[in-house]
């Protein structure tokens, strides 16, 4: 007859502090976050608000945490991959909990003329999609979808018959 083994040993309870710097290295690695990002999951996680606040005032002081740099980058990425414009990424700044001066520091980076070209782009790349439509529908189409991303009504109006206006001038030269 065999022995049975030995029981398992009991794990002491985990310490708080470890477990939260780990679930914080866990959250930072791959892509930035915010302080309130951070925050947030920690409290999920169960971490006393001591603890939290403690190693996040330690991870902002060594660089770990930094919402004006993740704002830039969040800015930046959005903008480029999404095309939104200003207001919606005011908006998911805010959602993230950044400070409304840092957001507009970041913010600030987006020049109008950028926006402007970026919502030309997303038109140009949508005008085959309403190609064959009747002038008012088609506007319609496009200044919503640029409506959701966050882009002024006059913006979008103007990119809208800009576009339109070129592309429905050379379906007439084909």
């Amino acid at each position: 007859m065999s022995a049975s083994p030995p029981p398992p040993e009991q794990d002491p309870e985990p310490d708080p502090e470890a477990v939260a710097r780990k679930i914080l290295l866990d959250q930072l690695t791959g892509q930035a976050r915010s302080r309130k990002e951070l925050a947030d999951k920690l409290a999920g996680r169960g971490v006393p608000d001591e603890i939290a606040t403690r190693l996040l005032d330690r991870f902002t002081e060594v660089g770990l945490v930094d919402d004006a740099a993740f704002a830039r980058a969040w800015v930046e990425s959005r903008q480029r991959s999404r095309g939104l414009a200003r207001r919606a990424l005011a908006a998911e700044l805010r959602r993230k909990g950044i400070d409304e001066d840092l957001a507009r520091d970041a913010l600030d980076e987006v020049s109008p003329d950028a926006e402007f070209d970026t919502a030309r782009a997303l038109v140009r790349g949508r005008l085959r999609t309403v190609r064959g439509l009747p002038a008012e529908k088609a506007t319609r189409r496009l200044v919503g979808m640029l409506a959701r991303k966050g882009y002024p009504a006059g913006t979008a109006f103007r990119v809208v018959r800009e576009e339109l206006s070129l592309d429905w001038a050379d379906a007439d030269l084909d």
